[in-house]
């Protein structure tokens, strides 16, 4: 990232005040929080694991990425000044439809419905009025349209996809609404929430360590589908386990080992599952039958490893759900844009980041030795000196201390409107199949 000079601050300052001037909303990140952040990602003690965080891409949102919490005792004040603005957007007529076009709406590409979008991403607040109408994509609409993408969640990639598209057509009145909607959540967490602690917003699968009222760390989450949601929870962290075992629930049993050692008697030796009885001894596979009318009455432990279906970290607090956070062998997953489909639980990208992050207080547990135990695939739980708060939110919409006002999709319907549900393809249940993919990742 090339840092700017001050005269090149002060100047970019001036035309996103006259922006706002006109109902929009432009503010962008703090430089240092930037560089910040560029430091966070090329850190050299990040370790050596699969699921490597894509730098250049986090860079394409220079604007939108910031050290700003959503949730702390200012955040009322914030959504208060985003609805201020939005209803001036309102109360101005709103923003148009950008139409569907019959090519792919890139940079170099010429379109009339290119003068829909300028007009679009300029009033609220994406694209500065100096870049003017006309049917050009040019480079001011693909960087207005990365911002776009970038505070709505979506690949900052430049180009209008679906999701992309019916983002930029919910109308102004509808994200007023949603705003407001997530003024009262935001109010309702605006008290102490602890110097440093740790927030999963469900709606954005995303994970901010906060400390000082300040993000120090940013993890991508898996989260629970439509029909197995994660639940909104206040409770605090308690314990890390590394290398942890993986018990499987008995409806999983029934349902899916159970039909796949009928078809392959060596999966649960393949995927180092034990079979234990009630009084902790091993049982040989060998010895159940497998096609009895009734699932075996024993306990299917999975071994540490790294095809453990929590990886190399599970991380536990109090709640009535049996709900954790913890690592998974399925990095992939991390990519993918609707990040809806565990039963529940929370995985974590970059899981040792945070882990470490957690441990700091807690003697004997550097980055050295945290990946020293892991190498081990030895089980070690390990309990916090301190308990750290940590806290599961639904919030759809927010404004931090930057003044970019960010919407996620509304996954599990709890705004109150459709349109703010732009996925509708993970309300189905995944049907159960090979471990890995679809079977041990159902938590």
């Amino acid at each position: 990232m090339t840092k700017k000079s001050v005269p090149e601050l002060l100047s970019r300052r001036t035309m996103l005040r006259s922006a706002v001037s006109l109902g929009a909303v432009a503010l962008a990140a703090p430089a240092l929080a930037q560089d910040a952040f560029n430091d966070l990602i090329g850190s050299s003690r990040r370790g050596n694991w699969d699921d490597q965080f894509d730098a250049n891409s986090s860079r394409s949102a220079v604007g939108v990425v910031s050290n700003n919490p959503v949730l702390g005792p200012e955040a009322p004040t914030y959504m208060q000044q985003a609805i201020m603005q939005y209803q001036q957007i309102v109360s101005n007529g709103g923003w148009p439809e950008v139409p569907p076009s019959q090519q792919r709406l890139q940079i170099g590409v010429s379109d009339p419905s290119v003068q829909a979008l300028r007009q679009r991403l300029m009033i609220s607040g994406d694209l500065p009025r100096e870049a003017g109408i006309s049917s050009a994509f040019d480079s001011y609409v693909d960087g207005a349209l990365k911002r776009f993408q970038a505070r709505h969640g979506l690949p900052a990639d430049g180009v209008i996809g679906e999701y992309t598209l019916k983002a930029l057509n919910v109308s102004a009145q509808l994200r007023m609404a949603q705003l407001q909607t997530n003024l009262i959540r935001i109010q309702t967490m605006a008290g102490d929430l602890g110097q440093r602690h740790v927030m999963v917003n469900i709606p954005a699968a995303s994970i901010e360590a906060v400390e000082n009222n300040r993000v120090v760390l940013r993890n991508t989450a898996v989260v629970g589908r439509a029909s197995r949601p994660t639940h909104i929870i206040n409770s605090k962290i308690y314990e890390i386990i590394l290398n942890p075992y993986w018990t499987a629930p008995r409806s999983i049993v029934e349902k899916d080992i159970v039909p796949l050692m009928q078809k392959d008697p060596t999966y649960l030796e393949r995927n180092n599952i034990r079979l234990l009885d009630g009084r902790g001894q091993e049982v040989s596979p060998q010895t159940v039958d497998w096609f009895a009318p009734k699932a075996p009455n024993l306990m299917f432990r999975q071994d540490p490893g790294k095809n453990n279906a929590m990886s190399s970290t599970k991380i536990n607090f109090h709640n009535p759900n049996n709900e954790y956070m913890h690592d998974t062998p399925q990095q992939g997953l991390f990519n993918k844009l609707m990040r809806f489909e565990s039963s529940g639980c929370v995985r974590v990208q970059n899981v040792r980041d945070l882990t470490t992050w957690m441990l700091r207080d807690t003697p004997g547990w550097s980055r050295q030795e945290i990946e020293r135990v892991i190498a081990s695939r030895v089980n070690t739980p390990i309990k916090l000196s301190t308990e750290i708060p940590v806290y599961f939110v639904y919030i759809t919409a927010w404004s931090a201390k930057d003044g970019v006002v960010q919407f996620r999709d509304d996954i599990y319907g709890n705004d109150g409107n459709a349109e703010l549900a732009l996925n509708t393809t993970n309300t189905q249940e995944q049907p159960s199949g090979s471990i890995g993919e679809d079977l041990l990742p159902r938590n």
